[in-house]
């Protein structure tokens, strides 16, 4: 039975802290990564960081996971940070199997990504493309042994794939713990088509889908397996020998996986593996933070490391760049990325969430910054993901909060129930996942959703900026209405992936 002592108790902090070289003392020189080959510099077109606000990152970093393993359900996690071609540090915290009292080894301690997955998914449709074997704008059907219905005579084209506007429903059943008898993405999602909801090209719902249907158009076009394509094309070549996408795991990568954790009862009981075997392309890899670093590096270095090289800096400005957004004011995508930050400086990312496992990229191509995140724990340990990667970009990059807007033009947004357009439109709508929408005082919105309530001041006509206490230098979560009046909906800043629109009685 796998035991951890209920994690109110006094000692749980030091305990982890000292599984993961973190008690007080000096951190071991064995905690910093290895230089990665030197990444090629790309002209940063908003200068340098400022280096006091680098100075004792570190540091900091290890005071917010301290905090993190007393507070948020932390079992263990890695961090990898990103600057000017180098990598800054790689830190790991907790452990990576609490039976075995067996801590994090932040150089070789494999953890799930995610969603993340999905970013060497879209690496290598840019290969494609480069090669000339892909168009964008083509009907995804050109490249597939199988058909997915049009929708009024609209098709899916690959840059919906990139987009998340295949206008799809949403799909369940993509997790199995059970390793006899894995499916075979390749079958799965010819057999597992999602329903047909709106025009593509339009409304962003992300879709898991869509990006496995990317890989198998990289695997049709190229005539390699997707498995074998990925190591092949991207992870030799940038010395990541430590990921993969192949399930189940086999020899050290098995061996140094992490074991993904759930809080019951106060105490972390160890979860079977999840196997992603049917979307493999959309999130069923595992790697080590160095690795996730290495493959950082190569993207902000314009997709060279060293003397490799697997984009043309084309291919990853335009991974990069904007394409399209649901609220008029907010983020929106980019293509695979999705916008983290706007400006000073524009940040680009992607998260990604298993059962168990809760991860985050996040890059400053302006600034050549990036940093990886990944933990496991209780259900906390996922927010324990978000406030990290929060606390990192307010240190670095810090921001005002906007100032609040108190004019009377403009009537107050509807309230009542909003129904998120990312779900499986095959099963009945669960209004407990709603969010309700209420106005206590002018200017103030408060949306009380399936983990409790958030307050938003206004700071624009229909734009809202979340209440965030003691809170200095951001970021600030915001909140945009649109759609008015005819299709009341709004969107959250951090999810620019989904939309939500009001339940009509």
């Amino acid at each position: 039975m796998t035991y951890v002592p209920d994690k109110r108790l006094a000692g749980l902090g030091s305990l982890l802290l000292a599984a993961a070289g973190l008690t007080g003392a000096a951190i071991p020189a064995a905690m910093a990564a290895p230089q990665a080959p030197r990444a090629a510099r790309v002209p940063a077109k908003g200068g340098t960081i400022d280096p006091a606000r680098l100075r004792g990152l570190a540091d900091f970093v290890d005071g917010v996971m301290a905090e993190q393993i007393a507070s948020r359900e932390v079992a263990g996690g890695v961090v990898s940070v990103v600057y000017g071609g180098n990598i800054l540090f790689t830190r790991g915290y907790g452990f990576a199997d609490i039976d075995r009292h067996r801590a994090v080894d932040p150089m070789l301690t494999l953890f799930r990504p995610g969603s993340v997955s999905k970013l060497f998914t879209y690496t290598s449709l840019m290969q494609q493309v480069e090669l000339g074997r892909v168009d964008l704008d083509a009907d995804v059907n050109t490249y597939i042994d199988f058909k997915i219905p049009p929708f009024k005579g609209r098709p899916i084209r690959v840059r919906d794939l990139m987009q998340h506007t295949e206008g799809m429903s949403d799909v369940g059943g993509i997790i199995t713990r059970n390793p006899d008898n894995l499916p075979d993405y390749r079958d799965w999602i010819k057999k597992h088509i999602p329903e047909r909801i709106w025009a593509p090209g339009g409304e962003i719902s992300y879709s898991n889908y869509g990006v496995a249907v990317a890989g198998y158009i990289v695997e049709r076009v190229s005539g390699e397996r997707f498995e074998d394509y990925v190591e092949k094309h991207i992870f030799t070549p940038l010395g990541m020998h430590m990921t993969t996408f192949r399930e189940p795991l086999t020899g050290a990568m098995r061996d140094n996986m992490a074991v993904g954790y759930r809080l019951i009862d106060g105490r972390f009981v160890a979860q079977p593996y999840e196997f992603v075997s049917a979307i493999v392309p959309a999130g069923a890899s595992a790697a080590t933070a160095p690795d996730m670093a290495r493959f950082m590096l190569a993207l902000l270095g314009g997709g060279s490391l060293g003397n490799a090289r697997i984009l043309k800096s084309s291919s990853v400005e335009f991974l990069f760049a904007n394409s399209i957004a649901n609220p008029p004011h907010l983020q929106g995508m980019a293509h695979g990325f999705y916008e983290v930050n706007r400006a000073n400086p524009r940040i680009v990312g992607h998260a990604g969430n298993t059962g168990d496992f809760h991860s985050n990229l996040i890059l400053a191509p302006e600034k050549g910054f990036g940093f990886f995140i990944s933990t496991t724990g209780g259900q906390s340990s996922s927010d324990a993901r978000t406030e990290l990667t929060q606390a990192i970009i307010g240190k670095v990059f810090p921001q005002p909060p906007a100032p609040r807007w108190t004019a009377v033009d403009n009537p107050p947004p509807p309230a009542g129930a909003y129904r998120g357009n990312r779900r499986d439109y095959a099963q009945p709508a669960n209004p407990r996942y709603d969010f309700k929408v209420s106005m206590p005082e002018p200017h103030i919105v408060v949306v009380e959703g399936p983990e409790g309530k958030t307050a938003w001041e206004q700071i624009g006509p229909y734009l809202y900026q979340q209440i965030t206490g003691a809170r200095q230098g951001g970021p600030y979560n915001r909140l945009e209405f649109y759609g008015l009046p005819d299709n009341p909906s709004f969107s959250f800043s951090y999810e620019p992936y989904e939309t939500y629109h009001l339940v009509k009685p």
